[in-house]
């Protein structure tokens, strides 16, 4: 039975309420009881203090256990050993024994989903940059890198769920791992944020912070570029990344991040099911078009809004395997054309809606489309520092605008 159809009970009535605050509509979320929560550590001494050194993230560990306590809730956590009572140094306790309430062993806990311990995961070594995976050469890759090329010296950068999460690896194969900041909201700052089913953690990373500290930067707009992922694209510049008929899959940080960064790159195909795209001498062949249009009329669901980014003076790109978009003043244009392409057949015939075609359209990059490095650090590094300058102060100033 669908969701629509069903009569089941809804969202309590008092569990959320439409504000007025400064002249505009806010939702105001009341607090949730927590009942139970679980959480994990490394190690847990006989009081239940708790420390993670052998973590791939710190996550919200401890806000999640002040709240359980808070409402009155059970504390569990699992750690992989026990330490004797005051042997474990109070500054690497990150869940006090004052919350918890009950300690599971498991002694063959795993650090992450695919991985049983990679010490690079937890900070305790740093590997060689040749070390760090490759993506194999194919549209997922052909994606980053385009995407890679928005990066300047001293990027502070936002690497989403998805696609997006590649760029670390494009970043390590072209030597640009020290020329920008790579974080995710995880709490990893600098380095490399891993991809596939370990994405979260990070290798060679500088720091790794709480996340709830990591979105309190978010917030405050600390994000030069954010690097994200779309599922459906309407007319505007709107994207949808969680609500597809029946399937409600939720948004995460997505929203934090792509509302406050200064400039965000949304990556993916341009149809999606059963694609297969090849390259060949540099120029891009749809061998098969994918089943489903991202790029569509109506989207069930907003969950990036175009006109608030662009009332805050926000830059917004769309990066696909063909064709790079833009939000411009009247919805989304077409800047760049993949070589081999066919505007109208390949572009315009798979989208849902005619996107304005810019006067300058551009072809893309060749050196995207080729096997080989690109040679990316020469181009980034020719950017001065201050390139950010003038988009910062643009941002910053229809940003306070925008608040008043």
């Amino acid at each position: 039975m669908s969701i629509r159809a069903s009569r089941a009970p809804r969202t309590p009535a008092d569990f959320v309420e439409v504000i007025e605050l400064a002249g505009e509509e806010w939702l105001f979320f009341r607090p949730i009881p927590v009942s139970v929560a679980f959480l994990r550590g490394t190690t847990a001494d006989e009081d239940g203090n708790v420390t993670m050194e052998e973590e791939a993230v710190l996550g919200e560990m401890l806000a999640m256990a002040q709240a359980t306590r808070r409402a009155g809730g059970i504390v569990i956590v699992q750690v992989k050993r026990m330490a004797k009572r005051g042997t474990l140094h109070g500054k690497d306790v990150k869940i006090p024994g004052i919350l918890v309430d009950f300690v599971v062993v498991d002694r063959e806990q795993s650090q992450t989903y695919a991985t049983y311990y990679d010490p690079s995961y937890s900070g305790e070594l740093r590997v060689p940059v040749d070390s760090i995976g490759s993506l194999a050469f194919g549209p997922r890759k052909i994606i980053v890198r385009r995407a890679a090329m928005e990066l300047f010296p001293g990027a502070i950068c936002n690497l989403g769920a998805g696609v997006s999460t590649g760029l670390s690896t494009i970043a390590a194969e072209e030597g640009l791992l020290d020329a920008a900041i790579l974080t995710n909201e995880q709490g990893i700052i600098g380095g490399a944020p891993i991809t596939g089913r370990d994405s979260g953690g990070g290798q060679n990373f500088a720091a790794m912070i709480e996340q709830p500290a990591q979105f309190d930067f978010y917030d405050g707009g600390g994000l030069d570029l954010a690097f994200l992922s779309f599922a459906e694209v309407d007319a505007k510049g709107n994207v949808n990344v969680s609500r597809f008929g029946d399937r409600i899959i939720g948004v995460g940080g997505f929203i934090n991040i792509s509302q406050n960064a200064k400039c965000v790159i949304f990556s993916g195909t341009l149809t999606a099911g059963e694609l297969d795209v090849a390259w060949e001498d540099g120029k891009t062949i749809i061998r098969k078009e994918g089943r489903h249009r991202k790029f569509v009329p109506k989207l069930e669901q907003i969950c990036y809004n175009a006109s608030m980014g662009q009332a805050r003076g926000q830059l917004t790109l769309f990066v696909t395997e063909r064709a790079v978009f833009r939000v411009a003043g009247d919805g989304l244009e077409l800047t760049e054309i993949a070589p081999g392409i066919d505007l109208e057949r390949d572009v315009v015939a798979q989208m849902g809606f005619r996107p304005t075609v810019s006067r300058d359209l551009k072809v893309m990059d060749a050196r995207i489309f080729k096997p080989g490095l690109m040679g990316l650090a020469a181009d980034i590094h020719a950017k001065p520092r201050g390139y950010r300058s003038p988009r910062v102060a643009a941002w910053h100033e229809a940003r306070t605008k925008a608040a008043r």
